[in-house]
């Protein structure tokens, strides 16, 4: 006959299995974000006094050009600067509509060719309805 206390066994918690699941939530969540592709496209926008844009913004073509005039057309950079290859990027981006605004995002220190080379290429392809984005100025003009 056993007498003695009857101690219970020392409870043992196995970690692998939780570190295995750990390590493959780690690697779901990296594989599934997504990260803001306008944060490589640093542009800063001229400022100027005006109204200000609705919050919805409608359908249009963007074009955006950095401080050394390279084009992007709706997030897309273009091989080169010329405006025939501009002009292609925006009939590709049309598509089959007819027409639809366009939407100029330059750098305050963009070259002014590369301004007027959008807009050319625009009013080449029957785009009339150019916008110009800006920012507007921390302190309130006199």
């Amino acid at each position: 006959m056993n007498l003695r206390p009857h101690r219970p066994e020392k409870a043992d918690i196995n970690l692998t299995p939780l570190i295995d699941v750990v390590f493959l939530l780690l690697i779901f969540f990296m594989v599934s974000t997504t990260f803001k592709d306008e944060a490589r496209l640093r542009v800063q926008l001229p400022e100027a006094q005006g109204e200000e844009r609705p919050a919805a913004e409608p359908e249009m073509i963007r074009i955006l050009i950095d401080q050394a005039g390279h084009f992007f057309v709706d997030d897309q950079a273009l091989v080169d600067d010329e405006p025939l290859t501009l002009i292609r990027a925006l009939r590709a981006a049309l598509g089959e509509r007819e027409s639809l605004p366009v939407l100029i995002q330059a750098d305050a220190r963009t070259p002014h060719q590369a301004v007027m080379t959008a807009m050319d290429a625009s009013s080449q392809l029957g785009l009339s309805r150019v916008a110009f984005a800006a920012t507007r100025p921390d302190t309130p003009a006199p």
